[in-house]
Order: C-alpha cells, then sequence, then structure tokens
C-alpha cells in the first residue's frame, strides 16, 4: 500500500473552510447559489432573514474562500468559487436518508 503524504497547510485550508460552512444558514446561502449568481437582497428575500444576517453570512463565507462577489452600480452580487463544496453538502444529505 502507498504511503499518502499529507499537506498540513491545504488540510488547514480544508478545515477553515468546512467551519465556515459547518452553519445551517451558511449551507443554505450555498445551496442557492448553486445555480446562480445571487444579489444580497435575492439571498435575505429568499431566506427570509434580515439583511444584517444575510450580509455576515456572506462575508464569513467570502473571507474563506467560499464565494466570490462583483459589484454592479449598489448591488453586490454573489457566486461560488467552486462546486466542490455543494458536492460535499449532497454528499452529507445523502448520508443522511433514512
Amino acid at each position: 500500500m502507498a504511503k499518502v503524504k499529507l499537506d498540513i497547510d491545504k488540510l488547514e485550508m480544508a478545515a477553515s473552510k468546512l467551519r465556515a460552512i459547518a452553519h445551517p444558514m451558511r449551507i443554505a446561502i450555498i445551496d442557492l447559489l448553486h445555480e446562480k449568481q445571487l444579489s444580497v437582497t435575492e439571498i435575505y428575500e429568499k431566506l427570509n432573514i434580515e439583511q444584517a444576517s444575510a450580509s455576515h453570512h456572506l462575508n464569513i463565507l467570502k473571507g474563506k474562500g467560499v464565494l466570490a462577489s462583483r459589484r454592479n452600480g449598489k448591488k453586490i452580487f454573489y457566486s461560488l468559487k467552486s462546486q466542490t463544496l455543494t458536492e460535499i453538502i449532497e454528499c452529507i444529505n445523502r448520508c443522511n436518508e433514512s
């Protein structure tokens, strides 16, 4: 059996991203952004939460490199940087099925 060399820096980065998404509201945001980019307004309206709460969660996800953002006038649009986290969430959902 071949010995696997672990890259500690990559493991730390992965753990940091997983900690960032380990919140029900952040998982919901990632799920919303799975198909298309959305504005902050669209996100908080779809999730029925306060704008400040949505911004807080979006900033955490963006800070950990999970989301990308772009400004168009006064609106900021968010999108997933990678579909990989969505796949992880789908895997977790399959593991929790009865």
